[in-house]
């Protein structure tokens, strides 16, 4: 018999690959835990209490919730608080007056300081009142609309007063104490003496 005489394995060498420059890895997941400690924890205290104590104001007379800042408006807007719901119902008919008259809501984008940090909604909204927005040349020429129809409707009462009605007894014979005076200053209004 013969015997084949057992060879030792040989290895074989494997010709290595020239290596690339390791790609840098960015971790980008969130942080498995937070900081145990943090550092500047009064610092971050004081920075909050500027913040809300920038939001309360003057506390002695009380929050205006409806505030805002001159300094927020951008320029060529007015803004006003406009009336959203009542017990929760809201009024469609005044909806359109408002969009018919140019108001449209400021959105939350502009100002997300103004609501809740997980706030859903596209617009500022405040116990039933919506912040809305309107050019301010429009604001202008509606207001001197509206000033124009009040001092016509004081015009009017003033000529009605002057003057009798058709057929009655014209107002050159009456008697002038018994006119009445029509005065447009502005003055103090007497104190009554107490007897």
């Amino acid at each position: 018999m013969d015997t084949i005489a057992q060879q030792p394995a040989t290895r074989r060498r494997r010709m290595r690959r020239p290596e690339a420059e390791p790609e840098e890895v960015v971790d980008t997941r969130p942080a498995m835990r937070p900081d145990l400690r943090d550092d500047d924890s009064r610092a971050a205290a004081k920075k909050r209490e500027i913040e809300i104590l920038g939001h309360l104001g003057d506390m002695d007379e009380g929050v205006d919730e409806f505030y805002v800042s001159p300094d927020m408006i951008p320029d060529g807007w007015t803004y006003e608080w406009k009336r959203r719901t009542v017990y929760g119902q809201e009024d469609p008919a005044y909806q359109v007056a408002l969009a018919r008259t140019g108001w449209e809501p400021v959105p939350t984008r502009r100002h997300p300081e103004m609501m809740p940090v997980n706030w859903k909604g596209e617009a500022i909204e405040r116990k039933g009142m919506i912040l809305m927005q309107r050019p301010k040349a429009i604001t202008e020429r509606i207001e001197a609309l509206d000033l124009r129809k009040a001092r016509n409707q004081v015009r009017v009462k003033e000529e009605q007063l002057a003057t009798t009605p058709p057929g009655t007894m014209q107002s050159e014979y009456t008697n002038p104490k018994s006119k009445p005076k029509i005065s447009k200053s502005y003055e103090a209004m007497p104190i009554p003496k107490d007897a």
